[in-house]
């Protein structure tokens, strides 16, 4: 069988294998990716799930997320506000080109498509390799990019699926004793997204397929909650497209979730049954709203046996896999603020812990700011408060992912960077979100990149070099500390960031550092580029949370309300001082979807 030879092997061309492969070969690491799908992205791209939540304010926008970002706001017509359950919706053959197109610019970098670990290859505690079906690698380092965390089972590294009860760690929301949701759902359930197509007024779309099993009664009261407008333009996406990723009465299928890491055979006829419910889904909709919805053309590649292609994605969005028992655990607490705070707590580790410094330290590599958020078919589970009201609207509480939970208790040689980082079931419900996955991915790619130059193994590292290296990346520096008022675009942005891995303990409860924001160079006196709308008008209603702009100028728009939001800290810092009755200008991007406007500069008329 042909050999291999890499200084990093990183398995799963997902959301966080992608993003550490890039990583590792920037840092000039010798690396092979190896994908099962012939797209890169895993949940941004081939999960078809391009309307990315969580990490949305500018001051988190940084790294491979926040050039991600740029990348797609340069190569996608029409922008990126489109529907309402982000403020980014995307085609994702745009998304999957971007990662391609940066893989492929990577001389040090090979990636190797369609195939899928059989074997984790060991030398006593280390790993050393993975056997495919027409070759073998052996690596350095190899890191589990797997949507599911198959190489934690092939290479019998401790790992945990399933829930966890309050007596664990003392979760809040954890279950104090068994349950039937805990049995009928051991994970959070996936979702096969398919993506949908508005033909036209008067038109009539291609009729939808009727699968095997078909029960319009899964599907009735989908949208009653929020109406079909609503509901279609959750994921709007560019082209007159409807991302369908929805949880009420929808595709989101979880009937016996446990064979995914069952068997081969079991797997294989979950996913066909999960195809099935949202194959049956697109009918419902099409026949409950109006013919002239059916589904996309050409969107995912078509291959030989593949349950996916055309309108629907290449493989299900998995919201959790095994999960590493690593060296730190997530839990709920770390994902929560802290008392009389906005942020959670820093993650703070000692010797032995993933670093190897004698003093506590942070071990802080990567952010996030999701709600915490669970998928039930039976329903989401009551979690304990996880947002804060920010840019005139509800965010997630920012949180950090400490280094120590990409790295084994005992097995050497091996990393993880995808939803299988060490995290209790219900903290997984904040940081499995794409652009958190992302950050993961682009540290545990330095992270390998960084044990070869040091010449020692991930869990001897001192986790100051990680967090030097990541905030000094000279391609996508990526945030370690989540700073609310501080943008990467600061000059400061460096030093505030390395005082308080320094000083943790003078890290505000308010995730505001001791900055003004950097009013925004957009000039509201001169003419705004032709993708932003200038407006004035007076506030209707200013409660310090969220704002109701009725608007004057333009004319055509006179009389129409609009909210007033932002993921900018200078605008947010205005919008606070705004009372009932103001009158405002602002310039931002209209989004119809969501009835807003993402103001990206504000000047108050009456003081």
């Amino acid at each position: 069988m042909r050999e291999l030879e890499a200084d990093v092997l990183v398995v799963g061309g997902g959301t966080g294998g992608t993003a550490a492969a890039l990583q590792a070969a920037r840092r000039g690491a010798k690396t092979i990716l190896v994908s099962e799908f012939s797209w890169l992205g895993g949940m941004l791209t081939s999960a078809g799930v391009s309307a990315p939540d969580g990490n949305e304010l500018l001051p988190f926008q940084t790294g491979i997320w926040g050039a991600f970002l740029q990348e797609l706001r340069k190569r996608q017509p029409g922008g990126l506000d489109n529907g309402w359950v982000s403020f980014f919706t995307y085609d994702p053959r745009i998304g999957s080109q971007i990662f391609a197109d940066w893989v492929t610019a990577l001389p040090n970098l090979a990636w190797i498509k369609g195939q899928v670990p059989l074997e984790v290859l060991r030398q006593g505690n280390a790993v050393t390799g993975v056997r495919f079906a027409e070759f073998i690698v052996r690596a350095r380092i190899t890191l589990d990019g797997t949507e599911l965390g198959d190489l934690l089972a092939l290479g019998e590294i401790p790992y945990r699926w399933g829930w966890e009860l309050q007596t664990e760690w003392g979760e809040p929301s954890a279950p104090t004793a068994p349950n039937q949701l805990m049995e009928q759902y051991p994970v959070q359930v996936p979702t096969w997204v398919v993506i949908m197509q508005d033909y036209g007024e008067g038109e009539s779309a291609p009729e939808i397929p009727i699968p095997p099993d078909y029960d319009p009664e899964r599907f009735t009261g989908a949208w009653e909650q929020h109406g079909a407008e609503a509901f279609l333009n959750y994921g709007r996406l560019p082209g007159n497209r409807f991302m369908i990723n929805w949880p009420l009465h929808g595709n989101d299928y979880g009937e016996g979730v446990g064979r995914l890491v069952e068997s081969a055979s079991a797997r294989g006829q979950f996913l066909q049954e999960a195809r099935w419910h949202s194959q049956g889904f697109a009918c419902f909709i099409q026949n409950h709203l109006d013919r002239r919805y059916g589904l996309a053309q050409n969107i995912f590649p078509y291959t030989p046996g593949s349950l996916g292609g055309g309108a629907y994605a290449l493989h299900p969005y998995y919201r959790e896999s095994r999960r590493l028992k690593g060296l730190v655990t997530i839990r709920e607490q770390d994902i929560l603020p802290v008392p009389g705070g906005t942020v959670a707590p820093l993650p703070i580790q000692v010797t032995g812990q993933g670093c190897t410094v004698a003093d506590t330290i942070c071990g802080a590599i990567a952010i996030g700011n999701y709600p915490n958020d669970h998928h039930y078919p039976s329903g989401d589970i009551e979690l304990q408060p996880k947002s804060m009201r920010w840019g005139g609207r509800w965010t997630g509480t920012p949180f950090t992912i400490p280094c120590g939970c990409l790295v084994p208790e005992t097995t050497d040689g091996f990393l993880v960077c995808e939803k299988n980082i060490s995290v209790s079931h219900v903290a997984n419900g904040a940081t499995r979100l794409q652009p958190v996955v992302l950050g993961i991915g682009q540290a545990a790619g330095m992270l390998a990149a960084l044990c070869l130059e040091q010449g020692c193994q991930p869990r001897e590292l001192n986790a100051r070099l990680l967090q030097d290296a990541l905030l000094s990346e000279p391609t996508a520096p990526a945030a370690v500390i989540p700073l609310l008022n501080l943008p990467a675009s600061h000059p400061d942005w460096q030093a505030w960031q390395r005082y308080y891995l320094e000083n943790p303990e003078a890290y505000p409860t308010s995730g505001n550092c001791l900055v003004e924001p950097a009013q925004p160079s957009l000039s509201l006196s001169k003419a705004v580029p032709a993708s932003l709308l200038k407006v004035s008008g007076k506030i209707k209603s200013a409660d310090g949370f969220s704002y109701t702009l009725m608007l004057e100028e333009p004319s055509e728009l006179y009389g129409h309300s609009v909210q007033l939001v932002t993921v900018c800290p200078y605008v947010n810092g205005e919008m606070m001082k705004i009372r009932q009755g103001e009158s405002i200008i602002a310039v931002g991007r209209l989004n119809q979807a969501g009835n807003w406007l993402l103001a990206e500069n504000l000047v108050r008329q009456h003081h």
